[in-house]
């Protein structure tokens, strides 16, 4: 029933691919489609003779003619379009483009443009590719299962649509982040494409305007939630992995009290991940420890943390964080006086209605008594910088400008190089902008922001920003947990990729350097992390290989690049 199958070598590398499908068949399956450049005696044996111009080009040949098309057009969700219809129609040549100008192209395929094509994705549709098990046929999942493409699986990424970057309930239009979330995962990482899979969680949506909308592809009814919701993922899980028992299932902008209760619930009983909470916890803690050493206040007791954002990445950042300190010898009550939450309403307090996940990081009203406040009633972000007087400052709000000349000005003065992250996505809703902090605290402020932005030009002098991206964090993450064949991703594993990642700072050379690596760099960072992620499995005793499995020749003999295997025909 599979059209293909894989053949690896003993060292885990692709030896060759094998299928029964010829002419036109062949032709339209993207995963095997080398266009113009199968061969002379390829197109003989599987009947492709004519089919195709008579010169055989190699694949580089084809990726030159693939980015001066990409060029030719003139908006980024025309670029994005181009890209994925690529993608549909040959996936090798797709990545060679990719990895051929990744700088370039990641902005594109993932953020911050992947947000634009979700909200017109029922518009822009062309081709369906991954797996849409909708709640109306949750009696059909294991037959849905083996409808999917690969003959094998160890990734899957799955989202429900409910909370999509800064936009919110997008339904079914979250496939867009699935199927990016994967190719960054090969573009960064290495990870086999044909052994994975893009799955949306199809069950409903309380977005208005989409329910509205004639053209919508999704199950039209409001979301289900509670005891329905979770039945429903639990018997996904028990499908999938009864299918592939050592598969990574990766969870992708869910809403935040279902993320909490899948992580919860499954953390030590399959192996699973959720990218918003953990992978963007990995990136910005990772990136602190970058800007500690370069601040010259490495002790974790010299910091004061305000986080302003309390949602799923917020609360993520903030479990992490306290991991990371617990780690260093400090006791719940020092990590509590050094972290300072704000949700919408000001600063999360102990008298306030709490979500569970946020009680433990509400203050006491007798710890603010003192305090100089503008309005006793709602203490927000002012109030909290001028009280606490923070060394590090992360924006996880959505909240556009929410860094404002004022509250950057009043930090810069009690902290001589501020670490100042503002992360929310796309890049519109930053809390500040780059230049800005570099002006308001005379080039003094360490910056890594959530979505790219330009360099800082200054003095004839070009200082790149750090991206605070997740895939300097997930895909390194996801590639040690499927080398070593994790049992789990434990806090452990993760606290070992933050590690990891900041020991790949530039900061570690020099002071004034960006945070974080360059995109550019993915690949060598992932291979870091994944090694020191896979390690730690073993040592805690979750990994399925041998004892003596050597991790880092085997992330070197696995790692997929796009190349044009040969074909033998079944």
């Amino acid at each position: 029933m599979f059209k293909f199958k894989t053949i690896y070598a003993p060292n885990g590398s692709i030896d060759h691919v094998e299928t029964h499908l010829v002419g036109d068949d062949l032709l339209s399956v993207p995963k095997l489609n080398k266009g113009t450049a199968f061969t002379a005696e390829e197109r003989s044996l599987f009947g492709l003779t004519g089919l195709l111009p008579y010169q055989v080009e190699t694949l580089s040949q084809q990726a030159t003619r693939m980015i001066a098309q990409y060029h030719e057009h003139t908006t980024n969700l025309g670029k994005f379009n181009y890209l994925n219809v690529l993608h549909d129609y040959n996936e090798t040549l797709f990545y060679k483009v990719a990895n051929d100008h990744l700088e370039e192209v990641l902005p594109i395929i993932y953020t911050p443009t992947v947000g634009e094509a979700v909200q017109r994705f029922s518009l822009e549709h062309r081709k369906s590719s991954g797996l849409y098990i909708s709640y109306p046929e949750r009696d059909q999942i294991e037959t849905i299962l083996e409808h999917r493409l690969p003959h094998a699986v160890d990734l899957a990424v799955i989202t429900d649509g409910q909370s999509v970057l800064g936009i919110g309930d997008q339904g079914v239009g979250g496939m867009n982040i699935s199927s990016a979330k994967l190719m960054v995962y090969t573009l960064c990482a290495g990870i086999n494409p044909t052994r994975v899979l893009p799955i949306q969680l199809d069950v409903g949506t309380d977005n208005q305007k989409l329910l509205n909308d004639p053209m919508y592809l999704g199950w039209r009814h409001e979301r289900i939630s509670s005891d329905a919701y979770h039945e429903f993922v639990d018997l996904f899980i028990k499908a999938i992995t009864k299918k592939f028992p050592h598969i990574l299932l990766h969870w992708e902008d869910l809403g935040r009290e279902n993320a909490r209760y899948i992580i919860n619930h499954y953390h030590d009983k399959i192996c699973t991940f959720n990218d918003d909470m953990q992978g963007t916890a990995v990136v910005a803690v990772a990136s602190i420890m970058a800007g500690m050493k370069a601040s010259g206040l490495s002790n974790w007791r010299d910091q004061r943390i305000v986080l302003l954002g309390a949602g799923n990445a917020g609360i993520g950042i903030a479990d992490h964080l306290s991991a990371m300190m617990r780690c260093h010898g400090l006791s719940d009550e020092e990590i509590q006086a050094r972290l300072w939450l704000l949700d919408r309403r000001g600063l999360v307090m102990k008298h306030k209605a709490l979500s569970s996940v946020q009680e433990r990081y509400a203050h006491a009203s007798e710890e603010v008594f003192a305090w100089e406040l503008r309005d006793a009633n709602s203490i927000l972000l002012h109030d909290v910088i001028k009280n606490v007087k923070p060394t590090i400052l992360i924006g996880c709000s959505t909240a556009t400008g929410a860094f404002t000349e004022d509250i950057v000005r009043l930090m810069a003065e009690s902290v001589k190089r501020p670490i100042i992250m503002p992360l929310s996505n796309p890049t519109v809703l930053s809390e500040a902008v780059p230049d800005d902090l570099w002006r308001w605290t005379k080039g003094q402020a360490l910056i890594a922001t959530g979505s790219p932005f330009p360099p800082v030009q200054e003095g004839g002098r070009s200082y790149r920003i750090a991206q605070c991206n997740n895939s300097f964090a997930f895909p390194g993450i996801g590639l040690g947990a499927i080398i070593s064949k994790a049992k789990h991703v434990t806090e452990k594993m993760l606290l070992k990729a933050t590690e990891a990642l900041s020991e790949c700072s530039p900061v570690n050379q020099d002071k004034m350097a960006p945070l974080l690596p360059a995109i550019s760099e993915s690949h060598r960072v992932s291979a870091h992390i994944a090694e020191a992620v896979a390690t730690e499995a073993r040592a805690a005793g979750l990994s399925g290989m041998p004892a003596d499995a050597n991790f880092k020749a085997l992330i070197h003999d696995v790692m997929w690049e796009p190349r044009y295997y040969p074909y033998r025909k079944t």
